[in-house]
């Protein structure tokens, strides 16, 4: 049999098939587990992981690069039909050997118990089943790929028009809203059929998992070790007592700068600075130099880090027709590199995207030194660290964002960004409680979850709730279809509380910065050492940070982030 480990590059990988791996795995199943070879054991289960890995991450990232891509969307398929139910199979047999010989290696306490937890949850009948699941994702990109509109006698994506969405024109804005809007709700229709489709596919996941509820099956799967259901409705409410009232202030501030006597969705992203939007590159070339320059100054490791990703082609950051929405990274696991997606058009929400996937990048890169796949998958790491990791970057990089230090703007446009930033990031956590709130009651209640007009309803309301300053009149269609239009609702469901408990995580590392910068960076590379080997706790706590949902950590960082805004007044 050939050394399949030798003969892999990244140029092969993807025409692997399962014949090509499978013999690796039955080696490794029928080979007995001692202690004087459980480490050349669990290193070749590395090999094989990662292979098989980075070859799921591969075929999607063809997928997501360009949605009109038949050939990608066909080897993406065929690897979920053919590969991926076979795999599952070999590694969670493979789980259960190790498991049931009693033996470990150092530093993996932490990934057998998640072994343990995803061994109990694992039933062979789901697999279909999830590769169902990954095709009706796959569809959703496609639909929110294909949204353009014409304007101004050019052919727009729809992130694009967030561009116009900043136009210090306040008709100009809402004509660009509308005719956003317009064309997100002509797919309506699909998207509702797609969710039924999603909530009815995820109940049968439950029942066969023997779990009441698809919330349930999830938390397991998510290995949500550290907080329940409860403490993400206390978070929720303590967003809404301390949070929401920053947000509400923030709101008539910037009705008065802008001379409104309402505030419509469209006047929220504006800057308030009588002066034109932030431009802060002109290409993407020039968006790779200045997140370089900010990157080496957070710490010239992570320069480096970014200019070796740039150099081997890891970086697709411009928006075009036929790409996928949003931003992600992703691992290359084999070859260990990370893989950077974005959609740039322009606007400084590009700028704090790429700081942000950098965040996730070097967290990889970090946590690579790890011997050991399941220390240091995606999988493995808790999300809601992996997101300081990245909001943390966002908060590091704030004071680096001006031309002096290489980056894209002079100090007063850089005063204007972090102002912006910091406001935003401010603004996020009641919207977090919206999409995570929406996702409770969806799944709490089925029957209602899976009825598109119940689900706007609810969206309704929790506006009402959590964004009470924005006035929707006239456009409650738009206002209710927003759950439309977070696709975490729809791929990945309950993944998104961690954004809001990471923001917490990463503001007291801003705040800690602004006493010893160097010393708060160090805690929190070292942090990023870790991988999943320790607890989400004890992550939070090697960055010198505590993990928590209470009203009174979140009020301390929120009003500190509120004087902050003020003070670049």
């Amino acid at each position: 049999m050939p050394d399949l480990y030798k003969m892999i590059t990244a140029d092969t990988l993807l025409n692997l098939k399962w014949e090509d791996l499978a013999p690796y795995y039955g080696d490794l199943e029928q080979e007995p587990i001692t202690k004087e070879d459980i480490e050349n054991w669990m290193a070749r289960w590395t090999i094989i992981s990662e292979i098989q890995d980075e070859l799921y991450n591969r075929a999607y990232v063809a997928t997501s690069v360009n949605t009109a891509d038949e050939e990608a969307e066909k080897r993406f398929d065929a690897y979920m039909e053919e590969i991926y139910p076979n795999v599952m199979e070999a590694e969670q047999n493979l789980k259960k050997k190790l498991i049931a010989s009693g033996l470990t290696v150092a530093g993996f306490e932490i990934p057998m118990r998640n072994m343990r937890a995803q061994a109990e949850l694992f039933r062979e009948e789901n697999i279909p089943l999830r590769v169902e699941e990954e095709k009706l994702a796959n569809q959703f990109d496609k639909i929110i790929g294909a949204q353009t509109v014409q304007w101004k006698g050019a052919e727009k994506t729809v992130r694009q028009m967030e561009v116009v969405l900043r136009d210090r024109d306040s008709q100009t804005r809402l004509e660009g809203w509308k005719t956003m809007a317009d064309r997100q709700l002509e797919d309506r229709k699909a998207i509702n059929d797609l969710w039924v489709q999603f909530m009815e596919l995820r109940e049968k996941i439950a029942a066969n998992a023997g779990l009441p509820s698809f919330r349930e099956f999830r938390w397991k799967e998510l290995l949500r070790f550290d907080y329940c259901v409860a403490d993400c409705k206390s978070f929720q409410h303590a967003i809404e007592e301390a949070v929401v009232p920053v947000a509400n202030r923030l709101a008539e501030r910037r009705k008065k700068a802008l001379g409104l006597d309402r505030l419509k969705y469209c006047d929220t992203l504006v800057d308030l600075a009588d002066a034109e939007p932030l431009k802060p590159f002109s290409d993407v070339d020039e968006l790779k130099r200045g997140a370089k320059a900010i990157f080496s100054k957070v710490h010239p490791q992570f320069g480096a880090y970014f200019s070796q990703m740039e150099d081997e082609g890891h970086l697709d950051l411009e928006n075009r027709k036929n790409k996928a929405a949003g931003a992600y990274c992703t691992d290359f696991a084999y070859t260990k590199r990370p893989f950077v997606f974005a959609n740039a058009v322009g606007i400084h929400d590009d700028v704090q995207s790429v700081l942000h996937e950098g965040g996730h990048a070097f967290h990889s890169f970090e946590s690579f030194k790890l011997p050991y796949f399941q220390q240091r998958a995606e999988s493995a790491i808790p999300i809601e660290f992996a997101e300081v990791a990245s909001m943390g970057m966002e908060f590091l990089s704030l004071r680096y964002l001006s031309k002096k230090h290489g980056g894209f703007y002079s100090n007063s446009e850089a005063a204007r960004a972090q102002s912006e930033h910091l406001e935003q990031s401010l603004l996020f956590w009641p919207y977090m409680a919206m999409v995570d709130a929406f996702q409770h009651w969806a799944y709490e209640n089925p029957q209602a979850g899976k009825d598109p007009d119940a689900c706007d309803e609810k969206w309704s309301a929790l506006e009402d709730r959590f964004r009470p300053y924005i006035d929707w009149s006239g456009y409650e269609n738009v206002k209710m279809t927003g759950w439309h239009r977070k696709p975490h609702i729809h791929q990945t469901p309950f993944y998104y509380v961690e954004y809001g408990l990471a923001q917490l995580g990463a503001a007291q590392i801003w705040l800690h910065a602004a006493q010893d910068e160097n010393r708060a960076v160090a805690m929190y590379r070292n942090a990023l050492s870790l991988g999943g080997t320790v607890s989400l706790p004890g992550l939070f706590a090697a960055a010198g940070i505590k993990f928590s949902f209470d009203e009174q950590t979140l009020r301390q960082a929120a009003e500190r982030m509120e004087q902050a805004i003020l003070s670049f007044e």
